[in-house]
């Protein structure tokens, strides 16, 4: 006798429902980080865009900044916390390795016991995320799903670094993905490309800090948890010409990848939402792309500087705070970053 398993019944269809925002307490100029890597506000803002960033104080957690997102989110959507089947969080700068941070935010929103879980993607992880929302709504294992990009990137942060730390914010977007009798998220392109891991890093893990301060125990000598110049604690630092010329040129063919599975052209956007790495990356893509004077560029980086996964979904966020007209119309988005990872998708704007 053969027994039939029960599966669940998919859906014609998702798309995202709402977004919502939160952005560091903090408004940091040009003029007070510029010293400690001996710049200025123009050089600052001639290679990247960033007039200010936002970060959060000490007492601001990536907790509560999934919170405020979320909670933005769910509200817009018309839902509550019970109404969620499933919690994505992406980020890189949680304090803990465990418990996610998905699980804490499932819980402060009233989700319990939705499942919850984290993603480690860096820029390009609010993208994988949607990819997962997009394919857990069409199953029919959930039907609404939150999604959130989230950075405290300042705890992670050496202010003397002139690779990266400069143009580095704090936020979190939030979208709620739930399901649709019309498709509103294309399929998703989206990999990896680990040779080039080194290209956007830490500059050592917490091994090396475990193993300095049981070294400082052993043999008494603390100098090498003491001297300011032994920087013990990870911190963010790049390569940036090499990310460069991979954004550019390897993204570009990315995104248009995700225009050819969407079945769509550039012509037919409403709004482009890349990473916010750098303005000259973005106004490099847009060139690429060559996108029409009709669609809308997501600038969120000038305000609020680069976010790393919360930075699409903060600047799907400006963009309709900007321009409400723009909802409902089609928007690419892809994020990009350190592994190397990538991910992009076309979808209808909430």
């Amino acid at each position: 006798m053969t027994v039939t398993l029960n599966q669940h019944q998919p859906v014609a269809g998702s798309r995202i429902l709402s977004v919502g925002a939160a952005r560091g307490n903090l408004v940091v100029t040009n003029d007070d980080i510029a010293g400690p890597i001996d710049s200025s506000d123009e050089w600052i803002q001639k290679r990247t865009g960033i007039v200010t960033r936002r970060r959060a104080d000490r007492e601001m957690s990536l907790n509560d900044l999934t919170t405020t997102a979320a909670t933005e989110a769910i509200e817009k959507a018309g839902l509550t916390g019970s109404d969620i089947d499933a919690v994505i969080v992406s980020t890189v700068t949680s304090p803990y390795a465990t418990p996610s941070a998905a699980a804490a935010l499932a819980h402060a929103i009233g989700a319990t016991p939705a499942p919850a879980f984290d993603i480690s993607a860096a820029c390009a992880g609010y993208c994988y995320g949607v990819a997962q929302a997009d394919a857990l709504v069409r199953s029919g294992m959930a039907r609404h799903v939150v999604v959130v990009g989230a950075e405290k990137l300042s705890d992670f942060i050496d202010e003397t670094d002139r690779s990266i730390s400069f143009i580095l914010g704090d936020g979190a977007g939030a979208v709620v993905v739930g399901a649709s009798e019309e498709t509103g998220i294309s399929p998703s392109v989206w990999g990896s490309d680990g040779e080039r891991w080194e290209t956007v890093s830490m500059t050592r893990s917490m091994l090396d800090l475990r193993d300095a301060a049981e070294t400082a125990r052993r043999t008494g000598d603390t100098s090498a948890l003491t001297d300011p110049e032994n920087k013990l604690w990870p911190t963010l630092h790049q390569d940036g010409p090499s990310v460069f010329r991979w954004a550019v040129w390897s993204m570009a063919k990315v995104a248009q990848e995700a225009l050819e599975k969407a079945g769509i052209t550039a012509d037919d956007l409403a709004a482009f939402l890349p990473h916010q790495a750098n303005e000259r990356i973005i106004d490099e893509l847009a060139k690429q792309l060559k996108l029409p004077d009709t669609v809308t560029i997501g600038r969120d980086i000038k305000e609020t500087g680069n976010t790393s996964a919360a930075s699409i979904p903060l600047a799907m966020h400006r963009v309709l705070q900007e321009d409400p007209s723009l909802s409902g119309g089609l928007a690419l988005q892809i994020g990009f970053g350190a592994g190397l990872v990538y991910g992009a998708q076309v979808v209808r704007l909430p």
